[in-house]
This record gives structure tokens, C-alpha cells and sequence, in this order.
């Protein structure tokens, strides 16, 4: 890279995050990449994604990404859930309805643009639920999470005891990563599956209910991929057929493994899994220019509570001044300056 500097043809994965309405300042970094800078290549290229990780790589794989990931945008920034006289906050029930007819809205009749596409494979990150959390219950799950905190406090590959990390996969693709490091199944992706799997992918535990007995897939309860796979910190670099380096759009610097590794911050650190990423994140003083000084994120929904316009409006703003990050990729594209690239 540092002699001819990073091609398109160079790229071998490509993933996606979860962290809700903070995956919000990719869109532009997303129509830059999928629908100009890629298609000047043409290697297969693997895509791994967990919850809007996963709803934005899946969109990657449709005809016209342009078009698709604006309208992605679209229907994220303006979901809303109306409450229920003497609801405080959108029943899980309400919540997973609701998100289960947009995605049938937005996919439609075009699973199969997404299952067959040319060049892209698709990974969509869950979580499965184990013992206690094998259904969800109303008392099970809180004590089955509970058992998973500990668990994962103790030792990141001791969560698998309750969680495991189901990867389901297009065109039978190989996984592009080492699973070694935490109990892992993959499953073929289908028509059958897809929309299932995708909703499970984005489910968070106790916002939205669990995806139960997806087609194809071992029985139980399925949750957000970010559970296991906060950040997707996962073994790219001994990958079984390691092909290509692995760009990472990312919304920070850090890559965090699990969703409860959030608050463990020795876990933030970076490791040999990512040797061969290269890694595009805001620089944290940007990040401050932005409306209310962030990130959007789920915090917003409860800040702004009932009114709509006014977390529309924020949310527009910081998609639009994201803008900068692909113009500023593209330029380093056009004249690499190895100076602005930093070890992680």
C-alpha cells in the first residue's frame, strides 16, 4: 500500500458494524464505495455485518447500491414508534412488527438480487440464545443475560455458554474469518431465511423480541449479532483462504468485540485478528462538530421522545456533514499520504 497506494482490487471482506443510528455516518462512505470505487474491480468480495451492519451490507448486495443505501437512509432516520396511551416506551412486540414490515417493504421481491449477487457474499452475524436464554421468557432471559454478563466479564469465549455467534452465509461461502475464538455455527442463507435472520441480526434484547426457530438453523432464540459481535473484532488475518486486505468502515476508533464489552475497556485494544485492516473512522474532534456534539444513537430516540421533525432534523445534519469523510477517502485514494495512516 505504501507504493501504489490502496486499490479496489486489494479488497477481500468488507464489514459492518452494529451500534444502531451511529452506522448513520457511513451512508455516504457507503455509496462512495459500493456504488463508484469497488465496481472499478471485479475479485469476490465477502461482506460481514451485525444488526444495521448487517441491514447495510445486505443492501450492498442490491441492484443499484446508490439508490438503495439513500433509501436505507431514509427509512432508518425516519422510523418511529408511537406510544400506546400510558406507554413510556414501545412494547418489544410493537417494536419487532413494525421493523419486520419494513424490512418485507424494503426487500420485497429482491431477496434474490441479494442472495445471487455477482461478486458479493454475505455474512449476517446473530446471536443464539443457550440454556436459559434457548426461548425467550420473561423471567429466563433476564437471568440468562445476566449469566452471560458474568460470564464475559470472567472471559470473552465463557459467553459462549449462553450465546453463540451464528453466521448466516450466501452462496455457501466459506467463512472469512478464524472461528476459533468463540463458539461459532454458519448456515446457508436463503429465500427462507433472509428476512428472519436479517430482523434477528437487529434485534436488541428487550427493545425488540427475539427471532425464534429461523428456517434452516438450529431451534431457539435469536438475537442481535452485536451481542457476540459488537464490532466484528473477529480473526480475518487467519482467515482459512485469506484473500485481500479487510476495509473496515468504521463509525470510531476502537473495535470492540461484544456488546458487553462496551464498559471493559482493555478489551478495546487492538489485536493480531485485525493485522490486515485497514481501518476508515472519524477522528474524534469531527465527531464533535456534530449536532449535540455526537454520534446519533439510540439515546436520541429517547432525548426527542414523541417528536420526530426535531431528531429528523439532527439526524439529517450529521448525515450530510459525514459527507466529508468519503470526499476525504476519495481524495487520499487519488493521492495516498501514508502519513495519515496510523497503526490501531
Amino acid at each position: 500500500m505504501a507504493q501504489h497506494g490502496l486499490q479496489a482490487g486489494d479488497i477481500g471482506t468488507l464489514p459492518g458494524a452494529a451500534g444502531g443510528p451511529k452506522g448513520l455516518v457511513l451512508g455516504p462512505l457507503d455509496r462512495f464505495i459500493f456504488g463508484h470505487w469497488l465496481s472499478q474491480s471485479s475479485q469476490p468480495v465477502h461482506l460481514v455485518g451485525a444488526s444495521i451492519g448487517a441491514w447495510r451490507m445486505a443492501t450492498a448486495c442490491l441492484n443499484d447500491p446508490l439508490a438503495a443505501f439513500a433509501r436505507l437512509e431514509h427509512d432508518y432516520i425516519h422510523q418511529h414508534y408511537a406510544l400506546q396511551p400510558g406507554e413510556k416506551r414501545p412494547s418489544p412486540q410493537h417494536v419487532s412488527e413494525l421493523f419486520g414490515r419494513n424490512l418485507q417493504a424494503f426487500y420485497g421481491n429482491r431477496v434474490d438480487e441479494v442472495l445471487n449477487h455477482p461478486r458479493y457474499k454475505l455474512h449476517v452475524v446473530t446471536s443464539r440464545g443457550r440454556h436459559l436464554l434457548a426461548r425467550e421468557k420473561t423471567w429466563r432471559t433476564p437471568l440468562g443475560y445476566l449469566g452471560a454478563f458474568l460470564s464475559n466479564v470472567v472471559q470473552r469465549k465463557a459467553m459462549g455458554a449462553w450465546l453463540e455467534r451464528v453466521v448466516f452465509s450466501s452462496q455457501h461461502a466459506a467463512l472469512p474469518f478464524a472461528s476459533n475464538d468463540y463458539r461459532t455455527r454458519q448456515v446457508a442463507l436463503s429465500a427462507a431465511n433472509f428476512m428472519p435472520s436479517l430482523q434477528a441480526s437487529c434485534s436488541i434484547p428487550f427493545v425488540l423480541q427475539a427471532v425464534h426457530d429461523i428456517p434452516g438453523a438450529p431451534r431457539g432464540a435469536y438475537w442481535d449479532g452485536g451481542i457476540t459481535d459488537y464490532h466484528l473484532h473477529l480473526n480475518y488475518a487467519a482467515a482459512p483462504n485469506p484473500k485481500g486486505l479487510v476495509l473496515y468502515p468504521h463509525f470510531q476508533q476502537a473495535v470492540v468485540p461484544g456488546w458487553l464489552d462496551k464498559s471493559l475497556k482493555w478489551r478495546h485494544k487492538s489485536t493480531h485478528f485485525l493485522d490486515n485492516m485497514v481501518l476508515l473512522a472519524p477522528n474524534p474532534d469531527w465527531v464533535k462538530t456534530l449536532p449535540n456534539g455526537k454520534l446519533p444513537d439510540r439515546t436520541d430516540f429517547t432525548h426527542y421522545g414523541q417528536d420526530l421533525a426535531a431528531r429528523v432534523k439532527v439526524w439529517n445534519a450529521a448525515v450530510s456533514a459525514s459527507a466529508q469523510l468519503a470526499d476525504e477517502f476519495d481524495a487520499w485514494l487519488a493521492r495516498p499520504d501514508m502519513g495519515q495512516v496510523l497503526a490501531l
